[in-house]
């Protein structure tokens, strides 16, 4: 989607070019990144008001100290040059943009929404669209903006895997038959993959076996509808950044659909959230109507609960970690501090230990919780929920839930740790 005005933050190679582009925007205007050896060209495409340099260099003439162009400063745009954090204050910023680059605002996700549609409804006009849906934050939003655009034009194949959390396949299912009578197919494939995993204990392997499979079960899907002109996927901005920050028109075709292959028949990719950061996506889900459970859903891996069951794959470990995180969640979320914690779920170890229930001996599985904060899931803090609400979980867990009789907490931070387990 082109904006009437823009902010370049041209990108020195530091870290605080994505900080500055979000205050950016936060203070209604937009802006993107580029890198500092980004061709003028693409610079001049653009409806800059303005450019911001992110430059912690500070000046520096050492070796190695990127240099940006000359042409940059020819531009008749101020230029706003930023070292160091401490530089970037909501006010210095507000100055640059509405009294130095006269900018008029009116960045929001509600006229990003309403453009979008149009937008979308123009370029595809009568031709068919193909959505991957995952029920995920990127996908739904995705689907939605399509529907709103094209209508009965719209399908979307949402594939269970088997591997969602307790009730998610019926819950995505049912938001967007009933509420957005989206034209949806859903494929059943929970048996298909589990005996695809039998016997498997091997995370990379689980994936590559989950991912060959989406992509098998979805060509076979796809090859009934016909030709589709269309592929939607969802990628969103730190998508684009981290892959260089805009600097290619390379597309990530296969990154946000559960790697799609090739040869399905479509002729062009469309991303409609492409120029969009995680919690814009969300604040689009909400202006388009999306249930907050989905629109708050926290990130959640392509292979699903797999990658949090240390070893092989049953259905009974399923169900015991599908019961397990339903607790978790819905103590956290009793406990208002659903919004407050970036990302929470369950892990079901491989380790048994034993325990007693009912007077009895029992020898069962060890559950244990993770709860991180992040911002951009680069680095992790362990959540510091309060003894009492762990108390609760723990408690209700080996009540409630068969074959668990020991909760733990993961306080290990990322490094060295990872937010998943696996």
């Amino acid at each position: 989607m082109k904006s009437k005005e823009t902010i370049l933050v041209l990108d020195m190679g530091g870290q605080y070019s994505r900080l500055i582009a979000r205050k950016v925007r936060d203070a209604g205007v937009y802006s993107e990144i580029l890198p500092f050896h980004a061709p003028i060209e693409r610079v001049e495409e653009m409806n800059l008001k303005g450019i911001i340099i992110a430059d912690e260099s500070a000046g520096a003439e050492k070796e190695g100290t990127p240099k940006y162009s000359q042409e940059i400063h020819e531009m008749n745009v101020p230029i706003l040059r930023i070292c160091n954090e401490k530089q970037l204050n909501d006010r210095m910023l507000n100055n640059f943009l509405y009294e130095i680059c006269n900018c008029t605002g009116g960045w929001t996700m509600a006229s990003f929404a309403r453009q979008a549609v149009e937008e979308l409804r123009a370029r595809i006009g009568d031709r068919k669209v193909l959505c991957a849906l995952s029920g995920g934050v990127d996908s739904s939003v995705s689907a939605v903006l399509l529907h709103k655009a094209v209508g009965s034009n719209l399908t979307c194949i949402f594939v269970d895997h088997g591997l969602l959390r307790k009730d998610e396949g019926d819950q995505v299912e049912k938001i967007f038959r009933e509420q957005f009578h989206l034209n949806l197919i859903r494929v059943n494939a929970q048996k298909r993959f589990l005996n695809r995993l039998r016997g498997v204990t091997d995370p990379e392997t689980k994936r590559k076996i989950i991912g060959e499979e989406f992509i098998r079960v979805f060509e076979e899907e796809a090859g009934k509808i016909g030709t589709v002109d269309f592929l939607v996927q969802g990628t969103i901005y730190p998508d684009v950044v981290e892959s260089g920050a805009g600097d290619a028109a390379v597309i990530k075709s296969h990154h946000n659909v559960g790697g799609l292959p090739d040869h399905i028949d479509f002729k062009e990719i469309i991303e409609p959230l492409r120029s969009l950061f995680k919690d814009e996506v969300r604040k689009v889900g909400e202006e388009l109507g999306l249930p907050r459970e989905l629109v708050w859903r926290q990130p959640f891996p392509g292979p699903g609960l797999a990658v949090r069951i240390i070893g092989d794959i049953t259905e009974q470990k399923l169900e015991i970690l599908r019961e397990a995180d339903a607790v978790f969640r819905d103590e956290i979320a009793k406990a208002g501090l659903d919004k407050e914690i970036w990302q929470y779920f369950a892990v079901l170890t491989d380790m048994r230990s034993v325990g007693v229930r009912e007077n009895e001996r029992t020898y069962d599985y060890t559950i244990a919780l993770r709860a991180v904060n992040s911002v951009d899931a680069m680095t992790a803090d362990w959540a510091r929920i309060p003894y009492d609400i762990l108390g609760r979980i723990s408690d209700r867990i080996v009540r409630e839930v068969r074959h668990v009789n020991r909760v733990v907490y993961d306080i290990t931070g990322k490094p060295p740790a990872t937010i998943e387990w696996e």
